[in-house]
């Protein structure tokens, strides 16, 4: 048998694709593989906007393998029969695939491994293709993982990351595998109109501007709402087209405080994959509990449902949450500012915060939307699980003059210069100019009041 499969999953590229290279000798015939698996969808990962970027990636790996003349491979269905299928007509011998740190990943893992070795089949699982270094690299004393950003940080910084592996040149596919016709995107309708093309060609070119236009200002700018001269490039790291492992190293080839910044924010993308790793059950549990009763009833459920309709009354807030339905993606900083306002000053469940932004966004996924929504609602690994940051301010510190609000709340238009964040305090000609834009849902001070009860502050 001189025949190998490469499954692929969250690694749709060709470039720095250790799989797709240990696949490869120079007589093997290789089957690029991608299973579209129903459990997928119906664990609920499989959002509109996922799946316009997922068909965008996987038409653009195609299009790499066939640049090097092979092509993809698309088969329906349990992942394990499909690629156990595709093992027999290939006659090969070996599969390669990424290793994942989810549960599920864990178990796709694990059932692959015993059918191929109960037909004589080996399993190749590759660690750091989905993230820079893999989850379990390192470890503190004493402990599976790492609880605290800092120390692992040091630690990640110290390890040496491998080197990025260069696309294939050729890529053999033996013409006898069948394959279905490649994912179509979801109806135009059911898509946020905004939302990014897909692939990693399109990664690779965003990533390539970015590191020359934006990355020496990353440092101080990276929180500037109106600026948007974040990297954007999470998408492309959630599906694969991009290499963290790769981009760490153009960053840091790059230098300069900004390329480092950067490098740190890809390392918070490691921290929670290994946390995840060592503790999957934090994907629907408190990491540490605090013991909340959240909110629920009518009210609490109209005040969610304004919130994730960007109504709260709150304007950086409400911008967040437009700007997230509009494009499927939104900054970090609005991340911190939506999730801190839901679970800090509505006291609502960060579950429900979570769950709507998997509905939407499209680089959403179980290690990074759980474990920072638990990081902002103190039931994660933040030091200070209390911390609120509360909406006025941190408006006025990120957007300044007002133009990020402006750009997503159009009943905010007419405003100018800092007043944009506090509306309510206008009077007169002034507050006619917002008339339809909704008064805040709760007065902060009584949010504040509350979160302390219900956390035995007072």
């Amino acid at each position: 048998m001189n025949a190998s499969v490469v499954l692929f999953t969250s690694d749709l590229r060709v470039h720095d694709h250790p799989p797709l290279r240990a696949a490869q000798g120079p007589r093997n015939e290789t089957v690029p593989l991608f299973v579209r698996d129903p459990a997928v969808d119906h664990a609920g990962f499989a959002a509109p906007n996922r799946l316009a970027f997922l068909a965008d990636c996987l038409a653009d790996l195609d299009r790499g393998l066939r640049d090097r003349g092979g092509r993809l491979v698309v088969r329906s269905g349990d992942p394990i029969a499909e690629v156990c299928a595709v093992v027999r007509e290939a006659d090969a011998d070996e599969v390669h695939m990424a290793a994942g740190c989810s549960a599920f990943a864990l178990r796709r893992e694990q059932r692959l491994r015993r059918a191929l070795e109960a037909d004589g089949r080996r399993l190749y699982v590759h660690d750091g293709v989905v993230t820079a270094l893999p989850a379990g690299a390192v470890t503190p004393s004493g402990s599976d993982h790492f609880a605290v950003f800092t120390p692992y940080f040091r630690r990640w910084s110290a390890e040496r990351l491998r080197a990025p592996l260069a696309a294939p040149r050729v890529v053999r596919v033996p013409s006898r595998i069948r394959s279905e016709g490649l994912p179509a995107r979801p109806a135009a309708g059911e898509v946020s109109a905004g939302l990014a093309t897909g692939g990693e060609e399109e990664g690779r070119k965003r990533l390539a501007y970015w590191l020359d236009r934006y990355a020496d200002a990353y440092e101080e700018g990276h929180d500037d709402l109106a600026a948007d001269t974040t990297s954007r490039l999470s998408p492309y790291f959630h599906f694969g087209a991009l290499s963290a492992a790769e981009a760490v190293h153009r960053a840091r080839a790059r230098g300069g405080a900004g390329a480092e910044a950067f490098v740190r924010q890809l390392c918070w993308r490691d921290f929670h994959h290994q946390l995840l790793a060592a503790r999957p059950a934090v994907s629907d549990a408190d990491y540490r509990t605090r013991g909340d009763r959240w909110r629920s009833g009518r009210q609490a459920e109209a005040d969610l449902r304004a919130w994730q309709e960007g109504r709260t009354g709150y304007p950086v807030v409400d911008a967040a949450m437009r700007q997230l339905a509009h494009e499927g993606w939104m900054p970090g900083r609005g991340r911190l500012l939506t999730a801190s306002f839901l679970t800090k000053t509505l006291y609502i469940d960060w579950r429900a915060g979570a769950r709507h932004f998997l509905d939407l966004l499209v680089d959403g996924d179980v290690a990074n939307n759980q474990l920072n929504w638990q990081w902002m609602a103190g039931t994660g690994t933040d030091s200070r699980p209390n911390r609120v940051l509360n909406p006025v301010i941190q408006g006025k510190r990120y957007d300044p003059e007002g133009a990020y609000v402006r750009r997503w709340v159009p009943e905010l238009a007419g405003l100018r210069g800092a007043g944009v964040h506090e509306p309510w305090k206008l009077a007169g000609p002034e507050r006619s100019r917002y008339d339809g834009y909704p008064e805040p849902l709760v007065n902060l001070p009584d949010g504040l009041a509350r979160f302390r009860r219900a956390r035995g502050q007072d």
